[in-house]
């Protein structure tokens, strides 16, 4: 089973006016370990990279399910609550779940949301949507191609 890894790398970006600047840009990973994570993260921005290049931070982060769509440039983390009832007490039991959902904009990320959820048998309530500084996504399954939503 792979878990996501938030990988920060820092590197050196030529800007537009020719210019050399530091940057740290943060990109989620599908991987089994933290050693794997930033092995694979240094593997996929090896090509883009030249210079100076650091993996700064791995931390685990909790994504269920991501959903994809290659028109969009940003990743937007959709936290929604599935509402269950236990039967004993009839009372109304919310789970948090969090996703990940790359989209152009924020009404963009609540559609393509929405789109992914179809045909769920759970009640479910959206949370809170917040776009991400996430650069990109790098999942094995996929092999990084992107899919639409």
């Amino acid at each position: 089973m792979s878990h996501w890894f938030e990988c920060k790398a820092k590197f050196d970006r030529l800007t537009s006016d020719g210019t050399q600047k530091r940057v740290s840009e943060p990109y989620l990973v599908d991987a089994l370990s933290f050693t794997e994570a930033e092995a694979r993260i240094t593997e996929e921005l090896k090509p883009y990279i030249s210079g100076d290049f650091v993996v700064d931070t791995v931390k685990k982060v909790n994504i269920a399910e991501i959903f994809r769509d290659d028109r969009g440039d940003r990743w937007y983390k959709v936290k929604y609550n599935i509402i269950n009832i236990d039967e004993k007490t009839g009372n109304e039991r919310r789970a948090a779940v969090n996703t990940l959902v790359q989209a152009s904009d924020f009404q963009g990320a609540i559609d393509n949301f929405m789109n992914g959820m179809k045909g769920t048998l759970d009640d479910f309530e959206i949370h809170t949507v917040t776009e991400t500084a996430i650069m990109d996504v790098f999942d094995e399954r996929l092999g990084n191609l992107p899919t639409k939503a």
